[in-house]
C-alpha cells in the first residue's frame, strides 16, 4: 500500500511539473496572408496572462507595440514590436510578431502564444543557426515566472474589483438601513401626530356635541 501511495505521489509530481513547463515548438500561423514559420508554445495560463506577460518583457527590452487591428483584418490580434533587441534569441534588432491564441479546455485554461522573427515584412525564421533556434524556444520556455506573475497581477485586479464591489453592495446595504430608519422616524413621528390629531379631534366632537345638545336643549323648551 505504501509503494502504490509513493508511485501516486511521484506520477502527481510529474504531472504538476508537466502542467508548470512549457514546450516550445516549431509550428506555422498565417500572417500576412501567407503560411509563415514560426515559434510556439502551449501554457496553463489565461491568454491575457500570456499576452500580460510577453508585452511586459518585450517593452523592458524598448520595444515598441503596433497592433493588427480592424475587423476585417485577418492578422487582427498580432503584436508587432519593431526594430527590437532581444540578445536572448539573436544578435542585432528584428521586428517581432506575438500573437496569443486561446485554446479551449473543459478542465482548464491554457493558451498558445506564436513568435515570428521579422526583418520587415520578411520572416528570417531561415537564416537563424540552429544555436538561435534553439534559444529562441529557450525564449518561450522562460516566460514561464513572467506569466506566473502577469497571472498574479490579473488575480489581483480581480480581486480588488470582487473587494470594490463587495464594498459597494456593503454601502448600498448601510444606505437602505439608512433610509429605512428615516421612514421609520418619519412613520413614528406621523404616528405621534396622527394620535395627537385624534384627540384634539376627539375633543372637538365633544365640543360640537355639547352645542348640538345645547341648540336641542332649546328647541324643547320653545
Amino acid at each position: 500500500m505504501k509503494m502504490k501511495n509513493i508511485l501516486f505521489a511521484f506520477i502527481m509530481c510529474c504531472m504538476s511539473i508537466t502542467l508548470v513547463n512549457a514546450q516550445a515548438y516549431e509550428g506555422s500561423i498565417e500572417y500576412k496572408k501567407a503560411k509563415q514559420e514560426a515559434f510556439a508554445a502551449e501554457y496553463n495560463f489565461s491568454a491575457d496572462a500570456v499576452d500580460k506577460a510577453i508585452t511586459h518583457v518585450l517593452e523592458k527590452n524598448g520595444g515598441k507595440i503596433t497592433e493588427e487591428k480592424g475587423i476585417f483584418n485577418k492578422d487582427k490580434g498580432f503584436k508587432i514590436f519593431k526594430n527590437t533587441s532581444l540578445t536572448d534569441i539573436a544578435p542585432g534588432r528584428f521586428d517581432y510578431a506575438f500573437k496569443v491564441d486561446k485554446k479551449s479546455s473543459k478542465k482548464e485554461e491554457t493558451a498558445v502564444l506564436y513568435m515570428l522573427v521579422l526583418n520587415g515584412d520578411a520572416n528570417v525564421r531561415s537564416q537563424l543557426s540552429a544555436d538561435e533556434v534553439f534559444r529562441a524556444k529557450s525564449f518561450l520556455n522562460n516566460l514561464i515566472p513572467e506569466i506566473e506573475a502577469a497571472n498574479l497581477e490579473l488575480q489581483i485586479t480581480a480581486q480588488e474589483d470582487v473587494v470594490v464591489k463587495t464594498e459597494k453592495k456593503l454601502k448600498g446595504l448601510e444606505d437602505d438601513v439608512k433610509d429605512m430608519e428615516k421612514k421609520i422616524k418619519k412613520l413614528e413621528e406621523d404616528i405621534v401626530k396622527n394620535q395627537k390629531d385624534q384627540e384634539k379631534t376627539k375633543a372637538d366632537i365633544e365640543n360640537q356635541r355639547k352645542l348640538l345638545d345645547e341648540m336641542k336643549n332649546k328647541r324643547k323648551v320653545q
